[in-house]
């Protein structure tokens, strides 16, 4: 693709070139199951902390600064495996 241009009744031509990054290597499409798919495999006490952690992070969301999430996470943790 050329543009031509006149500055001051001097033709100039401009060819217009992409500067841009590579594309990436990892293009293929994602898919929901394949997220999901370490949760839906892992053993049912596994899942329950992962759901549980989940829920807690979900609680946090509407909160302008989330406190606590950390100490929340462990004690999840130690009550799932207690």
């Amino acid at each position: 693709m050329v543009m031509a241009f006149s500055y001051s009744n001097i033709p100039a031509t401009v060819r217009p070139i992409v500067v841009s990054e590579k594309r990436s290597s990892y293009n293929a499409p994602i898919e929901l199951g394949d997220v999901q798919e370490p949760i839906l495999s892992a053993p049912p006490e596994v899942r329950q902390i992962i759901e549980r952690v989940l829920q807690a992070e979900k609680d946090k969301l509407y909160m302008k600064v989330p406190r606590n999430i950390n100490d929340d996470i462990l004690k999840i943790i130690k009550e799932e495996v207690q």
